[in-house]
């Protein structure tokens, strides 16, 4: 039911999108935008409206700042999968991380949405997961 809930949120804030802006991110619109909702509802990106002063320069420098911390954090959470599957890969962790058996993929391993080369080829069937 969890799998269904974000499905579910990725898909309306998918469709708000398309139906709300002017023109398609690959038809020349702005990559990334995200219309306000209705009633005054904040805006996603700046709910609390900070950044509305800022140069251009100054929110392409926090453009970059974000990326470059979201790659960190994948960087980060990577550390962690690989110490608890293989003890002594990342040596400060070490003493804080169990080792774990399992396989990281099993919530994937069941799709509400079907397979497309099981349903085009039945007889040649595979999966990424």
């Amino acid at each position: 039911s969890a799998k269904l809930q974000i499905f579910a949120a990725i898909g309306f804030f998918e469709f708000w999108r398309e139906a709300a802006c002017e023109k398609h991110y690959m038809s020349g619109g702005k990559i990334g935008e995200m219309p306000p909702f209705f009633g005054g509802h904040p805006s996603l990106y700046d709910p609390l409206k900070l950044n509305t002063k800022l140069t251009a320069e100054e929110k392409e420098r926090k453009l970059v700042v974000e990326v470059n911390n979201g790659r960190l954090a994948m960087l980060g959470i990577m550390g962690f999968l690989a110490e608890s599957k293989l003890e002594g890969s990342v040596p400060f962790l070490s003493r804080f991380i169990k080792h774990y058996d399992g396989d990281y993929m099993v919530p994937l391993a069941k799709t509400i949405i079907p397979n497309a080369s099981a349903l085009a080829f039945p007889a040649i069937t595979f999966s990424l997961f």
